[in-house]
Protein backbone atom coordinates (compact mmCIF):
# COMPACT_ATOMS: atom_id res chain seq x y z
CA UNK A 1 0.00 0.00 0.00
CA UNK A 2 1.55 3.43 -0.80
CA UNK A 3 1.71 6.17 1.71
CA UNK A 4 -0.93 7.47 -0.79
CA UNK A 5 -3.31 4.61 -0.32
CA UNK A 6 -2.67 4.91 3.36
CA UNK A 7 -3.11 8.37 4.31
CA UNK A 8 -6.72 8.26 2.68
CA UNK A 9 -7.44 5.16 4.40
CA UNK A 10 -6.15 5.40 7.81
CA UNK A 11 -8.75 8.15 8.95
CA UNK A 12 -11.43 5.50 7.84
CA UNK A 13 -10.34 2.81 10.54
CA UNK A 14 -11.31 2.57 14.40
CA UNK A 15 -9.39 4.34 17.01
CA UNK A 16 -8.52 1.44 19.02
CA UNK A 17 -10.22 1.64 22.70
CA UNK A 18 -7.30 1.75 24.47
CA UNK A 19 -6.18 4.99 22.98
CA UNK A 20 -9.61 6.05 23.85
CA UNK A 21 -9.79 5.56 27.36
CA UNK A 22 -11.16 2.79 27.28
CA UNK A 23 -8.75 0.80 29.09
CA UNK A 24 -6.89 -2.65 27.41
CA UNK A 25 -3.49 -3.14 25.80
CA UNK A 26 -2.14 -1.66 22.79
CA UNK A 27 -2.73 -3.58 19.52
CA UNK A 28 0.16 -5.97 18.84
CA UNK A 29 0.39 -5.14 15.17
CA UNK A 30 -0.25 -1.96 12.82
CA UNK A 31 -2.94 -1.44 11.06
CA UNK A 32 -1.29 -0.86 7.83
CA UNK A 33 0.13 -4.04 8.12
CA UNK A 34 -3.31 -5.66 8.73
CA UNK A 35 -4.62 -4.42 6.29
CA UNK A 36 -1.79 -5.23 3.36
CA UNK A 37 -2.40 -8.76 4.40
CA UNK A 38 -6.22 -8.39 4.27
CA UNK A 39 -5.33 -7.25 0.63
CA UNK A 40 -3.06 -9.75 0.12
CA UNK A 41 -5.63 -12.67 0.71
CA UNK A 42 -8.06 -11.02 -1.76
CA UNK A 43 -5.61 -10.29 -4.49
CA UNK A 44 -4.27 -13.96 -4.32
CA UNK A 45 -7.05 -15.72 -2.93
CA UNK A 46 -5.45 -17.54 -0.66
CA UNK A 47 -6.76 -19.05 2.32
CA UNK A 48 -6.26 -17.32 6.07
CA UNK A 49 -4.13 -20.37 6.84
CA UNK A 50 -2.21 -19.79 4.35
CA UNK A 51 -0.60 -16.66 4.66
CA UNK A 52 2.83 -16.02 4.16
CA UNK A 53 4.88 -15.14 7.55
CA UNK A 54 5.36 -11.98 6.08
CA UNK A 55 2.28 -11.14 7.14
CA UNK A 56 1.23 -10.93 11.01
CA UNK A 57 -0.57 -14.39 12.25
CA UNK A 58 -3.06 -15.13 10.33
CA UNK A 59 -5.45 -15.29 13.26
CA UNK A 60 -4.78 -11.66 14.26
CA UNK A 61 -5.51 -10.16 10.69
CA UNK A 62 -8.89 -12.68 10.68
CA UNK A 63 -9.63 -10.81 13.87
CA UNK A 64 -8.93 -7.27 12.68
CA UNK A 65 -10.91 -7.73 9.90
CA UNK A 66 -14.18 -9.60 11.72
CA UNK A 67 -14.26 -6.72 13.99
CA UNK A 68 -13.68 -4.14 10.90
CA UNK A 69 -16.34 -6.21 8.78
CA UNK A 70 -18.82 -5.77 11.66
CA UNK A 71 -18.29 -2.37 12.03
CA UNK A 72 -19.17 -1.92 8.51
CA UNK A 73 -15.60 -1.14 7.07
CA UNK A 74 -15.22 -4.14 5.22
CA UNK A 75 -17.00 -4.08 2.40
CA UNK A 76 -20.08 -5.98 1.57
CA UNK A 77 -20.76 -8.91 3.01
CA UNK A 78 -19.02 -12.77 1.48
CA UNK A 79 -16.67 -10.36 -0.16
CA UNK A 80 -13.83 -12.22 1.38
CA UNK A 81 -14.73 -15.25 3.57
CA UNK A 82 -14.19 -15.97 6.90
CA UNK A 83 -14.01 -19.47 7.11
Amino acid sequence: MSDAEWAVVRPLLPVPGWLRGRGGQPEAYCHRAMLDAVRYLVDNGTKWRAMPTDFPPWDRVHAFFRRWREQELAGAPGCVSSA
